[in-house]
């Protein structure tokens, strides 16, 4: 490895791996392949600003009205298909500081939680939330940044908090998105 000149220490390709079966299991990690969308393929404008989901890739895509802004965020995303919509809809409600109350199905399957979590570090949604036209959909921040890059959510879709922080101040009510 030392005589391959630009390569990081401690980084093997696939062709230098040692051919000997090693003791130790293999080490899974959490790692994400962003796909990159253009928006042109999602929507018919850029009113108000476009927020893009990508579910499988575990990123969101966002683009300003005059198209001089464009973010890339990494997610969390909902633990299984059944959990959250696909869809297009839109940013009707921004909470700085948002308490939580879990959807009747959340109870349900845990029925050990509280029923309130006000704003504060214990909080679920995170420091910033962006309410959705689907009722109990938001896109918020987390206080486990373990969860950011998997599929971890109960139906929304999670960012860092200092990365919610930004996307709050960027998306406007009428923000439209869509979740693939």
């Amino acid at each position: 490895m030392a005589g391959i000149v630009g390569m990081q220490p401690g980084v093997l390709l696939a062709q230098d791996a040692p051919t000997q079966r090693l003791s130790s299991p293999a080490i899974q990690r959490n790692t994400s392949s962003f796909r990159v969308h253009d928006w042109r393929d999602h929507f018919d404008s850029l009113e108000n600003g476009v927020i893009l989901s990508d579910t499988v890739s575990k990123m969101l895509q966002y683009w300003s009205e005059d198209e001089t802004i464009r973010k890339v965020y990494p997610t969390s995303v909902p633990l299984s298909g059944d959990l959250t919509k696909l869809g297009y809809t839109r940013v009707t409600r921004k909470v700085e500081g948002p308490s939580w109350r879990p959807t009747p199905a959340m109870k349900e399957r845990n029925p050990d939680w509280p029923d309130f979590v006000g704003p504060g570090a214990d909080n679920p949604l995170g420091t910033h939330a962006l309410y959705l036209s689907w009722q109990y959909y938001r896109i918020h921040g987390t206080n486990d940044t373990r969860k950011i890059g998997r599929k971890s959510s109960n139906g929304c879709i999670g960012l860092y908090n200092e990365q919610i922080e930004e996307l709050f101040a960027l998306a406007k009510i009428g923000t439209q998105v869509k979740l693939i």
